[in-house]
């Protein structure tokens, strides 16, 4: 069973994205504390998350508490320091240790969207992809250096990309619900789709499915379908001798000239123009997602 512990890996390679370290620990300490000036680990990405308790972290002067289900990300070195102040419950935490020049990148991005502050819900996927990793390196079927460079690139990915603003973080079944909205609009398109009955498909009312979906996307769903719909004509335009009326029709626009009014919102071209401009616009597939 799963217990709290750490697990360091070394390694010399800094071409890569690597995992320095892993773990989940129980602080009660009150001399624990971290300066990111201080540090002699330079060159690393830290990123840490409250199960339980509370500590602290110092950002150029400002002071943030860190309770349940909030985290920092940070690079060493770098002007914070995080601690824990003693207090009844102590401070539980997981935690990633990371290094190398895509590390560095993708934490500044996710710091510029979120703040010093990361929020994200203990059963969000991130952190769900944390606890499979330090299981696999805990059982020993996850400690090859490679294998561990990408699993911890995707983690960073799934962090970035759930990264959209201060307060956007997001559940486990929020991300089912929008994934099978996704989904539904992927395969069915071509028919005449309302907010009703995407919602419907997804046992919500279609108000909560557009607050869910602006908070996960920062689109709307129906935006969405547009896009879904564009990228079928661009398809078929480019792969069938179908004429752009029928096309328009298969793609679920519901008439010529609105097709043709969308097509050009999005290439700045007619759809019979984009057809026959196949040198300059040499694409049997364009992707707006």
């Amino acid at each position: 069973m799963l217990k709290p512990a750490s697990y360091g890996f070394r390694s010399n390679d800094r071409s890569i994205l690597t995992l320095d370290s892993i773990g989940w620990q129980l602080i009660n300490n009150p001399e624990y504390a971290f300066d990111g000036t201080l540090r002699p680990d330079t060159g690393h990405v830290i990123f840490q998350y409250t199960l339980s308790g509370r500590g602290f972290i110092e950002v150029e002067g400002q002071r943030y508490p860190l309770p349940a289900g909030t985290g920092f990300m940070v690079k060493v070195p770098s002007q914070h320091n995080y601690y824990y102040v003693e207090q009844e419950e102590p401070w539980e935490v997981i935690w990633l240790n990371m290094r190398g020049e895509e590390a560095n990148r993708i934490c500044d991005l996710i710091v510029a969207r979120e703040g010093p502050v990361i929020r994200r819900e203990a059963d969000s996927p991130v952190i769900a992809e944390f606890w499979t990793m330090l299981n696999g390196i805990a059982e020993g079927t996850l400690t090859d250096k490679y294998q561990l460079s990408v699993r911890v690139y995707e983690w960073m990915m799934s962090m970035l990309r759930t990264s959209r603003e201060p307060g956007t973080e997001l559940s486990a079944s929020t991300s089912t619900i929008v994934d099978k909205a996704k989904r539904y609009m992927k395969e069915h398109y071509a028919q005449p789709l309302t907010l009703e009955t995407i919602a419907a498909h997804c046992g919500i009312n279609k108000h909560y499915l557009c607050r869910l979906f602006q908070k996960s996307e920062r689109t709307s769903p129906l935006a969405y379908l547009r896009d879904r719909r564009v990228e079928a004509a661009v398809r078929l335009l480019r792969t069938t001798e179908w004429p752009v009326q029928e096309i328009g029709k298969r793609c679920g626009f519901d008439s010529p000239s609105y097709f043709g009014k969308v097509f050009r919102e999005y290439m700045a071209m007619t759809p019979l123009e984009y057809r026959q401009k196949k040198l300059e616009f040499p694409y049997d597939a364009i992707y707006y997602e």
